[in-house]
């Protein structure tokens, strides 16, 4: 398989797909993601799912990038079936979100009717934009400055996301309609703000809900395979090479392997 860009996102067709697998990753780093997460969608790849990558750029309204990243996902969908790159048959459409991915996500499931047989949700976050984003406050007071001061109009610092926290949290508690949902949470991700998005989704839709804490950290997902090449003689350079390697692909396959599990238990024995 290899990556073709179609209608703005990045595809990936196995010869015979069992499923559609919609991807979005984190802020600053989904301009890219057949780049970034290239492993892990690899791997879901070669399990049988067509991987549709949507790449986007983060701005302060999040409801407008999600709505963008799903019309070009419904694009990119209808240009594979109209140049018979998929057959028109039914197959399970998941979502897959990383970050901020997670809150597009959640979004396009609230806000948009979309045929989704589930959603994984990996590290979600969904800060106030001066936590997410550093220095907006200052560089917005310059703007500010810059811009207001000689109109004697007082400068407003309240700069937010589009939906805010609070808001995107009261859109999934009452218009979220997806109802199975893994979420995943890594053991060192101080960032991670699953714990918040958990009983929301559980009060909504009991018993089909799972969270799983997994080994690793909020950047686990872009792992990459590095191919370390020993010489003729192993040497210690070799064993902390093959040692690094070891501890982050033990994270990343583990990740890799709960997400197979919950879209086929079939495919892991």
């Amino acid at each position: 398989m290899d990556w073709q860009e179609l209608s703005g996102s990045w595809v990936l067709i196995p010869s015979r797909p069992i499923g559609i697998v919609h991807f979005l990753g984190g802020a600053f780093i989904a301009a890219a993601p057949q780049v970034t997460y290239r492993w892990l969608l690899e791997q879901l790849g070669r399990q049988g799912y067509l991987v549709v990558a949507t790449p986007f750029i983060n701005t302060l309204d999040h409801v407008a990038i999600a709505r963008e990243v799903l019309n070009r996902f419904e694009t990119t969908l209808d240009r594979l079936k109209a140049t018979r790159l998929l057959k028109k048959q039914y197959l399970p459409i998941y979502g897959v979100g990383h970050s901020m991915g997670c809150k597009l996500h959640l979004l396009i499931g609230s806000l948009y009717s979309v045929e989704r047989a589930g959603n994984i949700l990996i590290s979600f976050n969904n800060y106030p934009a001066k936590q997410a984003i550093p220095f907006l406050e200052q560089f917005n007071v310059l703007d500010q400055l810059t811009f207001l001061k000689q109109l004697n109009i007082k400068p407003a610092f309240d700069v937010e996301f589009t939906p805010s926290p609070q808001q995107t949290n009261e859109l999934i508690a009452q218009q979220y309609a997806v109802r199975r949902n893994l979420l995943i949470k890594f053991v060192n991700d101080e960032i991670d703000q699953t714990a918040i998005l958990s009983p929301v989704l559980q009060q909504r839709f009991p018993n089909m809900v799972v969270l799983q804490m997994l080994p690793g950290n909020h950047l686990t997902p872009l792992g990459q395979d590095v191919n370390w090449k020993t010489g003729d003689a192993f040497t210690p350079f070799d064993a902390i090479g093959q040692w690094m390697k070891q501890g982050v692909y033990r994270d990343l396959n583990r990740l890799k392997l709960e997400i197979i599990r919950w879209l086929n238990p079939l495919a892991v024995g």
